[in-house]
């Protein structure tokens, strides 16, 4: 009998594993964005996987557990996407249309998980505070500063940059977070990406005549 060499074996475990543990947390990410933490079980989600619930629970022993690995897949993918903000060497006008892009591209391309994430927030992020606080808030502070260095070289004008940064989130971030009321004042079934595009050129537009560099935020 052929015995498969070792590592092709650890190789082909590590990949069925992802292969479950990407099912699972599909399934969770649905569940939390509808349902919230609270109204979430493990039961439900691992029948959602097609799985046991001791199975699902080999991967993630408890529901905090695939919460908090939600939550951090979540927070890795947009914090990659904000990175760019922080190369203060970049043109402000191009960096600020890349920022509002890859915001608003987020909010498209994963809009449950968007809202899981708000509404851990808007509950006072009792299970993901201190996340917040280690990974956020220095990434923050890293784009303030790049703004500040703008200013101070007369690339822009001077703004409030906290605030700005702010603003971006809540208007890029409510095209996840609140799209069934905008659904529902567009009269249609879901958000088309006619509509990604006119947001895109409204906020950039807002955003670059705050600093400054775009006289007309409204273009006809």
């Amino acid at each position: 009998m052929t015995v498969a060499p070792v590592k092709h074996r650890v190789s082909h475990r590590i990949s069925h594993r992802d292969r479950v543990e990407a099912t699972i947390l599909g399934e969770a990410v649905r569940q939390f964005a509808e349902c919230g933490y609270e109204g979430t079980s493990i039961a439900t989600v691992a029948e959602r996987a097609g799985l046991s619930k001791q199975n699902l629970m080999y991967y993630f022993p408890t529901k905090q557990a695939l919460y908090q690995r939600v939550l951090d897949n979540v927070l890795d993918d947009w914090l990659a996407r904000m990175a760019s903000l922080a190369d203060p060497g970049k043109d402000p006008g191009d960096v600020l249309r890349a920022y509002v892009r890859a915001k608003l591209t987020f909010s498209r391309e994963q809009p449950l998980a968007s809202r899981v994430y708000a509404m851990e927030v808007i509950g006072g992020a009792k299970l993901y505070a201190d996340q917040i606080r280690r990974r956020v808030i220095p990434l923050l502070r890293a784009d303030i500063a790049v703004f500040e260095r703008w200013i101070a070289e007369g690339k822009i004008a001077p703004v409030n940059a906290t605030h700005l940064l702010f603003a971006v989130w809540a208007m890029t971030q409510s095209y996840a977070d609140f799209a069934a009321q905008m659904t529902l004042v567009l009269d249609r079934e879901q958000l088309e990406p006619s509509d990604f595009d006119d947001a895109e050129r409204l906020i950039t537009g807002m955003v670059l005549a705050a600093v400054g560099l775009q006289e007309n935020p409204c273009p006809p």
